[in-house]
């Protein structure tokens, strides 16, 4: 299980910064664009929300002395359950860019059509964005997934501690 709370600990910092950062992005846009995008934004933010409930699970793994709230496990699910939607919704969404580039290039000249500057999406581009998002997918489908089994073994180890 040291393997596996290594790994998940590096997921979780990277996912923290990235969709964190993601997040603060896209709330400044909902400052500018209206009140449709804060659901977005509600979406976005349960990936650092529950990597925040990862790292304090780890910490009661690494520290047994520290205990693990009793909020914190029902964050980890439920929250895990839609950054694990998020996850795989941008791992199919990618996969479909990768295959078919073309269609993927008229959807955004068809969604930035009132906007100049769309000379910058060629193929090469747009299968480069698309493995970028690919990783950063996966990345949170890892993550959700590790610390599932690493809250399953996290009660395992504290139910033999009790009897």
């Amino acid at each position: 299980m040291k393997g596996a709370l290594k790994v998940a600990s590096v997921l979780t910092w990277f996912n923290l910064v990235v969709w964190g950062f993601v997040s603060a992005i896209a709330l400044l846009g909902a400052l500018v664009m209206g009140p449709v995008v804060l659901v977005v934004v509600v979406f976005l933010s349960a990936i650092p929300l529950n990597c925040y409930a990862a790292l304090q699970l780890h910490k009661s793994i690494r520290r047994p002395v520290v205990k693990l709230s009793h909020q914190t496990p029902v964050g980890i699910r439920f929250i895990g359950y839609v950054s694990l939607f998020l996850g795989l919704s941008m791992v199919s969404s990618e996969l479909s860019n990768l295959q078919n580039p073309g269609r993927a290039i008229q959807m955004m000249k068809e969604s930035f059509s009132g906007m100049k500057g769309a000379e910058w999406l060629t193929v090469d581009n747009v299968r480069l964005l698309s493995v970028v998002g690919l990783v950063l997918g996966l990345a949170v489908v890892i993550n959700v997934i590790l610390n599932f089994r690493l809250l399953r073994w996290y009660y395992l180890v504290h139910q033999s501690d009790a009897s």
